[in-house]
Parts: C-alpha cells; structure tokens; sequence
C-alpha cells in the first residue's frame, strides 16, 4: 500500500507496484511516531543526491540516510513510502513499514530499517524482515537492517554532509584547482594551501570528498594531516609515503 500524487491509499499487487511505482517519489504512508524522552524526534534531511528532502525517523536512520546520500549509485530517496502486507499461514494478515527506500541507478530498490541496535524491533521486526526480505528477493531488489556505522566513519559523514549542498562548490575554477592539486595524494592542508586562501578553499575540498571527486581513508578521524587523494584512491595506511609503498 501508498499514497497517491493527492494522497489517497492504493493498494496494489506487490510485484505489480515495484515495477510501476516510483516509490521515490511519495510521501510517508504513515508519519515517524514521535517518542516522549527520545533526544531526537522526526525530522527532514536534505538530499544532495534528489535536492529534496527526506522524512527521518530516527537519528539512526538520518545516519543511513547520509550514507546513502554520498553512495554515488543511488538516485532516489525516500522515507516510509510504502507499506507491505502478507498473510501467514494461519491466514491472518501482517503488514510492515520499511523506514528507508532507495533506488539504485540500474532501476532496482532497497528497502530498509535503520534499528539504533541489531536487537531493535524483537521477534516482530525479525519475522517482518524474513517476509520483506523474501518480497524483494522475488523481483531482484533487497532488504536490509542496517547496522549502525562505526562511530568514527559516523561522525566524518556528518561533518562532509555539512558541505554537502552546491554552495560549498566555490566560484568558477576553483574545484577544478582543488582535484588538480590533489591527484598527487598529500596531507589536506597542502593541498588546500596549494590552491589559496584555506578559509575559500577548505568547505570546497569538504565539499569534493562528500562527492567522492576526491577521497580519504573515512575510517580515521579526518584532521588537517589526513592524507587525501584522487578519486577511487584509498590510503594505504602507516608505514607510507604519498600514498605509495
């Protein structure tokens, strides 16, 4: 079941609605519950990848959310757009809300839920994921709880997602100059310093590795030192010298 443009339920045949629906494009079909004593409630995040905005839940799912954001394979988002119902074997009918759809680039989909701890949900979000995950599985999408990310990859996330949007791309040139002086991999601050002034030119290097235009090892803290390089490079760790052994 979702809504339609006007916001009306249409309940339609699974394998039917993958193929025909943008999901993508539709509303909540039931709004984020808010919780009392939560220290974060519903929300909305601002796609770089759609430039619209995304119903959130939860902050564990506003993390997935800019995960997949910077995932340069997906196309679309959306928050809780459609809702599956099956029956069991005793005929009596279930249903459940997937917190997260993304759309990949090759046409397929991703529903998700996005628990602040694997445990979250209990047997009901356990029996839930098997029927869901059994669903996409019949039309060559997936289903997945994902887990929470390392704290460190977290919190380096939140920082580039703050650069995110195309204002942080710098006057005409200068991201061109920025990936030029970095296609040699070296510490942040000389490349940026190797382009200008670091107050101009550092939120357009932030904004380059949010796009992944170039890149940094994200499971170390980012720090002015840390070795970045071309797209597709990774670090090679300690024990280095300009990212070569």
């Amino acid at each position: 079941m979702f809504l339609d443009p006007v916001g009306q339920p249409v309940q339609q045949r699974w394998a039917d609605a993958a193929m025909t629906v943008g999901f993508e494009e539709l509303p909540p079909v039931s709004v984020f519950p808010v919780i009392p004593g939560r220290r974060w409630g519903p929300g909305l995040w601002w796609s770089a990848t759609t430039g619209r905005h995304v119903a959130a839940g939860s902050n564990a799912m506003r993390t997935q959310l800019m995960a997949l954001d910077r995932d340069p394979n997906v196309t679309g988002l959306a928050g809780r757009p459609v809702r599956l119902l099956w029956r069991e074997e005793r005929g009596r009918v279930r249903s459940w809300v997937p917190q997260l759809f993304a759309r990949y680039r090759d046409g397929t989909g991703l529903l998700a839920d996005c628990p602040s701890h694997m445990e979250a949900g209990g047997d009901r979000a356990v029996k839930a994921a098997e029927a869901v995950s059994a669903a996409c599985e019949e039309i060559g999408w997936a289903y997945r709880r994902l887990a929470p990310l390392d704290d460190v990859l977290a919190a380096n996330l939140k920082w580039l997602a703050g650069y995110r949007h195309p204002r942080n791309a710098g006057r005409p040139g200068l991201m061109p100059a920025v990936v030029e002086a970095l296609v040699r991999p070296r510490p942040l601050i000389e490349g940026v310093e190797a382009v200008g002034d670091p107050i101009e030119v550092l939120p357009v290097v932030f904004h380059a590795l949010w796009h992944g235009w170039v890149t940094a090892d994200m499971e170390a803290p980012l720090h002015e030192r840390v070795l970045v390089g071309p797209a597709g490079w990774r670090d090679p760790g300690p024990g280095t010298v300009g990212g070569a052994r």
